[in-house]
């Protein structure tokens, strides 16, 4: 995998990991709101954007780990930080969104 591919790669993880955290947010929002339908829908979306966040990680650790060596660019370690950070920031949406649903009172769900 040349220079060229690995920042393709990065632009990838960077697009979709920081779609997926944008998503998260989202649905973070909506359940404030109560909106706890289209909450969910979000965070769907957002575990689908970062699963192909991870289709690309997963492809250079199976390039790797079959022998290629690489030159890391920066670029590729701060797509990284991106996906990682997306991982949390869903993980806490979730967490969040069940914390919100929980505090309402059922006939105020939406």
């Amino acid at each position: 995998m040349n220079k060229e591919d690995l920042y393709q790669l990065s632009f990838h993880l960077i697009a979709h990991s920081g779609n997926a955290r944008s998503l998260a947010m989202e649905a973070i929002q909506n359940a404030k709101a109560g909106e706890f339908k289209s909450s969910e829908d979000k965070l769907i979306e957002a575990d689908e954007e970062f699963a192909k966040a991870h289709k690309y990680q997963t492809e250079l650790i199976h390039k790797e780990a079959g022998g290629a060596d690489f030159h890391i660019p920066i670029i590729l370690i701060h797509a990284q930080d991106h996906l990682m950070t997306a991982q949390a920031v869903k993980d806490l949406a979730k967490e969040i969104i069940e914390l919100y649903s929980g505090s309402k009172k059922p006939e105020e769900h939406k």
